[in-house]
């Protein structure tokens, strides 16, 4: 242990490790900039409220205010954040059931940020198209599965209770880019702080252990065990820190071009548990969909669809490098 330790810690090591770090941020940096300035430009030239006009007659299906669109384009075009502030401007004065706030919130939490995942998810070879069916057609039907199943619970009449609002930046473009800037800088450290404590886990043994217990996941997934650390990564802190890894993971030959596909495609339904669960239940929403039903829900149809989508698992596994697996897409 070490002598393991040792190697760990060497110059040559550390070398090493910061070359992978500055590889996977470079890259993560060349998907994320661009769609980050299309997306400020596309809100300039009122894209959400286009948006929020297509989107508004859908939510009376869900028992929803028609202006609660505004709130879904919102979050489609930026994120969880943006779709939170329009929420507040919006419910300024009116009263929601819980039931309609846990609802909206399988909207907001299954598809937001897209033109910033879906290039993420691009990169690791799933196209734009799928992307949007997935997630967009995902998260309505799991909203309408929700809405259903509250209407035998007493939650369609329990008002919501908010416990926190966020604070808006700024509208000055300064605003907006230290924002940005920020996001960016702190992607950087954890993404570094992930890659450390994972090789910390191989180093001690512990990896083998993390894969145990995902074994159950990775066979519903039909996934090699290499990439169940990275599908709890973003399970717990997102996207963006998961296709960090995958990236990674690609470029040393670890994972095939097929599970990186497979485990993106999850990623986009279900990811970031812990930060984006909290969110929306200081909205007032209830934590059984939220929590619970969005991780059931992204297993089931994720089952499904690998059986029909990626049923032979001895084709497109070619991992000779990271280019290789991201040119092959859905």
């Amino acid at each position: 242990m070490n002598d393991g330790i040792k190697r760990a810690f060497s110059q040559q090591a550390l070398k090493a490790f910061a070359k992978d770090v500055g590889r996977s941020y470079w890259i993560l940096l060349k998907i994320m900039v661009p769609a980050v300035v299309i997306v400020k430009l596309l809100d300039e030239l009122g894209a959400t409220e286009f948006l929020a006009m297509l989107l508004s007659p859908l939510m009376g299906v869900l028992g929803l205010p028609s202006e609660f669109g505004l709130v879904w384009a919102a979050s489609i075009l930026t994120n969880i954040y943006g779709a939170m502030v329009v929420f507040y401007q919006l419910s300024d004065g009116a009263s929601y059931s819980v039931a309609q706030i846990s609802v909206m919130s399988m909207l907001v939490l299954v598809a937001h940020a897209l033109p910033i995942e879906g290039a993420v998810a691009k990169a690791l070879g799933v196209r734009w198209r799928v992307t949007i069916l997935l997630r967009i057609v995902g998260s309505y039907v799991f909203a309408l599965f929700v809405h259903l199943a509250m209407q035998f619970s007493d939650l369609e009449t329990q008002p919501s209770v908010v416990l926190w609002s966020p604070t808006p930046s700024g509208d000055s473009l300064t605003a907006w880019l230290l924002s940005q800037l920020e996001m960016l800088i702190g992607i950087l450290v954890i993404l570094a702080s992930l890659m450390a404590f994972l090789r910390f886990l191989t180093l001690i043994g512990f990896d083998k252990v993390l894969n145990i217990l995902l074994l159950p996941l990775t066979r519903l997934l039909r996934v090699d065990k290499e990439a169940s650390q990275v599908t709890i990564v973003g399970l717990m802190l997102g996207l963006s820190f998961g296709a960090g890894l995958l990236i990674d993971a690609a470029e040393k030959g670890t994972i095939s071009s097929r599970d990186m596909k497979i485990v993106a495609c999850f990623l986009g339904l279900c990811h970031s548990l812990i930060e984006d669960t909290l969110l929306v239940l200081l909205l007032g929403a209830h934590w059984v969909p939220v929590l619970l039903g969005r991780l059931l829900f992204s297993i089931v149809v994720m089952a499904i669809l690998v059986r029909l989508l990626w049923s032979d698992t001895s084709t497109d596994t070619s991992t000779d490098s990271g280019s290789d697996a991201k040119k092959t897409q859905v």
